[in-house]
């Protein structure tokens, strides 16, 4: 079931909630528990049913660990949890990784070792990171759990269990276990549903209407065709765009559904194209992800405790790694390893940069620091997007002007004047397909201008906070009067209106 349909908006979610109120105000708090949870898991298994006895598997195996992990009485525990997290990884590898291996296997050793198509069951990889989190704090004292009602909630709590955030035990079981419960307030509702539709918003009216353009170039790359210079430069910013706001809007939309029974969600996605420096963006884009490979496996690794070199390898291991969560294929590994070397470029930038005496302060160095920044990210989203490796190669010739550089026939009649007079600097102009002149230039500008100036849905919401630990407020700020109740009804209907051209999150493939 999608955020963005019919059924979850009209009837999952308000007769979730509704019920929800009515089990706690006519029943018990254990009863409204159950209720959430059964209505958790009837919204996975509406993709297929058939993976409910995973998930529930997982959970009951991985409480189970936790039970052991926080006794005071129990012995070798590193071993217990060693057990854990080796289980966990192995059944994520082998629904996530097994063809990958395979296939890999029998490409070097030429061989043909034939294994069934495995289908990658719905979130298995948040929801077995976010059990991975559970055993080593619990292992650590740092947070245990003897209720399994409140665990299974915990998993399966139905906002952030198909794509995130990946949630802490620790951050959400005060809130699930508080006494007076989710206490129905009027002001859940108006935050929840205004968070929700502007990410619907996101999703269906930005990110889907961008969808076509870069669709139709990374198609081109796939059948081997070498695009022009602005051709390339049109679809990946285009896929730039839409990743942006389709991953954003799921975090609204999650964070909304979320905030309507009185929980807060940790903040995932904080404007990441401001950031000026790739280490910022890593804190800024999907960042309950970059928590853990940060406190579960870039620290364990060894952090940066061990010298430049240390750290730098430890940066890479943990990018790649990064990079194959996101999917079995070497673009992702590809990917992964850029944004590794761009992390070790920007620590050796910042110890430069601290020699020189260069201020972040300087206007011009920050402007500077903010483009270059979102080019290399948008550069790196090739690899991340691309059907393989050759066809990311074939669009990294495009970007880099392999194909041409040429403006299109039509802008010899959007420039007017001054067409003739770019022609005698040297620009030629030809036919392209996937690339139109002025029209697509605006449509890019227009979207960048969104993305750096505007503020993001839980600055405008901050004093009336969604989020755990919400980002600094910005100058656009929502109330409760009658200006934004007609704004946020304005988005709804145009949002639902769009329903009809239904299409999944880009995180949900993860």
């Amino acid at each position: 079931m999608l955020f963005n349909s019919y059924e979850f908006i009209f009837l999952f979610l308000p007769i979730c909630l509704l019920g929800y109120i009515a089990m706690w105000k006519y029943g018990s708090r254990r009863l409204s528990l159950v209720w959430l949870i059964a209505a958790s898991l009837f919204f996975y298994g509406w993709w297929n049913p058939a993976y409910l006895g995973l998930i529930l598997g997982s959970m009951l195996f991985n409480y189970s660990i936790g039970l052991v992990l926080s006794s005071n009485q129990a012995s070798n525990k590193r071993s217990v949890l060693l057990v854990g997290i080796t289980s966990n990884i192995l059944l994520l590898g082998y629904y996530k990784y097994a063809n990958f291996f395979v296939d890999n296997i029998n490409y070097a050793l030429s061989i043909n070792w034939n294994v069934e198509h495995i289908i990658l069951p719905l979130a298995i990889s948040f929801f077995t990171f976010q059990q991975v989190t559970y055993l080593v704090d619990a292992y650590r004292g740092q947070t245990r759990e003897y209720n399994f009602l409140q665990y299974a909630l915990f998993v399966s709590f139905f906002p952030q269990l198909i794509a995130g955030p990946i949630v802490h035990h620790r951050e959400m079981m005060p809130q699930f276990s508080k006494q007076d419960g989710f206490t129905f307030k009027y002001k859940y509702i108006a935050v929840g549903l205004s968070v929700f539709f502007i990410g619907l918003f996101k999703k269906v009216v930005l990110a889907d209407s961008l969808s076509p353009y870069s669709v139709e170039v990374f198609s081109a790359v796939s059948n081997g065709s070498l695009l022009s210079f602005f051709e390339a430069w049109k679809g990946i910013l285009a896929y730039t765009f839409q990743l942006y706001f389709d991953f954003s809007g799921y975090s609204d939309m999650a964070v909304g559904a979320a905030f309507m029974f009185g929980i807060r969600l940790p903040l995932n996605f904080n404007s990441p194209y401001k950031a000026f420096s790739i280490i910022e963006f890593w804190q800024r884009w999907h960042m309950t992800l970059s928590r853990f490979l940060k406190d579960y496996l870039y620290i364990p690794l060894g952090g940066n405790r061990r010298g430049k070199l240390r750290r730098h390898v430890n940066l890479m291991i943990t990018m790649l790694i990064g990079g194959l969560w996101h999917g079995a294929g070497w673009t992702f590994v590809i990917w992964g390893g850029l944004h590794g070397a761009y992390l070790v470029i920007n620590h050796a930038w910042r110890n430069l940069k601290s020699i020189v005496s260069i201020s972040d302060s300087n206007r011009f160095y920050c402007y500077g620091a903010r483009i270059i920044t979102f080019l290399a990210v948008a550069f790196a989203w090739v690899y991340f997007r691309a059907e393989n490796v050759d066809a990311a190669n074939l669009l990294t010739k495009g970007l880099l002007g392999i194909g041409g550089v040429v403006w299109p026939e039509e802008a010899r009649h959007q420039l007017g004047v001054f067409a003739e007079l770019f022609s005698d600097w040297g620009m030629r102009y030809q036919y392209l397909q996937y690339f139109n002149g002025m029209e697509h230039m605006a449509l890019i500008g227009i979207f960048l201008a969104s993305v750096f100036m505007m503020p993001n849905s839980q600055q405008i919401f901050h004093m009336h906070s969604a989020v755990i630990d919400p980002p600094k407020p910005g100058k656009l700020m929502w109330q409760p009067n009658k200006r934004w109740a007609t704004l946020i009804i304005l988005i709804a209907v145009a949002s639902i209106l769009k329903l009809g051209e239904v299409s999944e999150f880009l995180y949900f493939q993860f």
